[in-house]
């Protein structure tokens, strides 16, 4: 039975049986790994707090090489980075940035570069924009994880840009010329373009302290709409996001 030890972020969990949990973590030295915490759902049980979306800690675990699930022994917090899950707005975003860590990386491929990206985008989200910050992972997790869009040529036939009335691909951007020959692209405007390369590259308080305007929701659709085509399916997170934003509106039109 081998003992293991990282720091790790819980990016997903659910119940098993009725008092267990299976708890997903992404772990600097490990990468994404699934583990039974045993008793956890207990009322006094040793995981009590520890265990809640978001949160960074020591995680120790013995992996007894008889299944793909670990079993944990210890989770210790560091950082419970409460305040991402008492507003709804930085749920969703923040739930988009675990989603994307789940949904694009394979069991037990460790990335550290991924892990530190992750942390320091989940930090700075407690005080930070959070759509903002939300953005500037995307970009970066998409080029961290071998996925990044090649934003200075057309895909299909080379031409450099910019382009008037660029769309976005799966591999990248298609000219205008090409893009009636290639299905599923999304609108992307230069202003767009560019606003995603400075994401992807600018130092990261710049990244994330440069207000986007009216780009912003751009960026999103543009993103959540490469997200979909790399995962399948659109992602669950900005579902959610949509629908607060919906009651939001509504709320507002009543109390006018």
């Amino acid at each position: 039975m081998a003992l293991g030890k990282s720091q790790a972020v819980v990016v997903g969990s659910f119940p098993l049986g009725e008092s267990d949990r299976v708890v997903t973590f992404f772990s600097r030295e490990y990468g994404k790994v699934r583990g039974v915490a045993r008793a956890s759902r207990r009322p006094r049980s040793r995981f009590t707090g520890a265990l809640e979306l978001f949160t960074v800690g020591e995680l120790v675990f013995f992996d007894t090489g008889r299944s793909d699930l670990l079993r944990v022994d210890h989770f210790d917090v560091l950082r419970p980075l409460a305040r991402l899950r008492e507003d709804l707005d930085r749920l969703g975003h923040a739930s988009w940035i675990v989603e994307c860590v789940n949904r694009l990386t394979e069991e037990r491929d460790p990335h550290a570069g991924l892990f530190g990206l992750l942390t320091r985008s989940l930090r700075t989200m407690e005080t930070g924009p959070p759509g903002r910050v939300a953005l500037a992972f995307v970009a970066r997790c998409l080029d961290v994880t071998g996925h990044r869009p090649r934003l200075d040529s057309c895909v299909e036939c080379g031409r450099r840009t910019p382009f008037p009335r660029a769309r976005l691909g799966e591999g990248g951007l298609v000219c205008e010329a090409c893009a009636p020959g290639v299905p599923g692209l999304v609108p992307i405007s230069p202003a767009a373009t560019a606003a995603l390369e400075r994401l992807r590259g600018a130092a990261w308080d710049e990244a994330v302290g440069t207000p986007l305007g009216r780009l912003e929701g751009e960026l999103k659709t543009v993103l959540e709409a490469h997200m979909t085509r790399l995962i399948g399916a659109a992602p669950r997170a900005t579902k959610f996001l949509r629908e607060v934003r919906r009651l939001t509106k509504v709320n507002g039109d009543r109390e006018l």
